[in-house]
């Protein structure tokens, strides 16, 4: 094993300690180094990291609609009721804030919401996973959507 000393913490390591592409410095520096540029620049972090979202490909999107056409059609459903004014938004169950999801405890039931804000939407998920027919199948929707207006 080779053993080559870090330019930054002047520690000798193995040559596993270090990027390929950064040889010179151990791979604890710079992940400390890292760290410490995002806390001093965090103003400018967080603007990008909302400005960026998530980025999805098309074909990632397109791939997870297919394999969850409940959950899709679900949230599609919401959107076009709040849009047509037949749903509206409720603060966050929890803490009342304005700022609200949608959260669906079964996707075969699409306008069956809670409003959660994005913090305790996430401890949602966190306790409790998925919600029901995550897994439904297009038909299986339809079916349920036809029941449901028949009531």
């Amino acid at each position: 094993m080779k053993l080559t000393c870090c330019n930054q913490c002047r520690f000798v390591k193995g040559e596993t300690e270090f990027y390929q592409s950064n040889p010179g410095t151990c791979k604890e520096c710079l992940k400390s180094r890292a760290k410490e540029n995002r806390r001093k620049r965090i103003g400018y972090y967080r603007a990008y990291d909302r400005a960026r979202g998530n980025r999805q490909s098309a074909h990632y999107i397109r791939e997870h609609r297919k394999k969850h056409p409940a959950k899709y059609k679900s949230q599609t459903m919401v959107g076009n009721a709040l849009r047509d004014k037949r749903l509206f938004k409720e603060p966050c169950e929890v803490c009342g804030d304005e700022r609200v999801h949608a959260h669906h405890d079964d996707y075969l039931k699409p306008l069956d919401v809670r409003w959660l804000c994005a913090a305790h939407h996430r401890q949602w998920h966190v306790e409790n996973g998925e919600a029901k027919n995550l897994h439904a199948t297009t038909e299986q929707f339809e079916a349920a959507i036809s029941g449901e207006r028949a009531a």
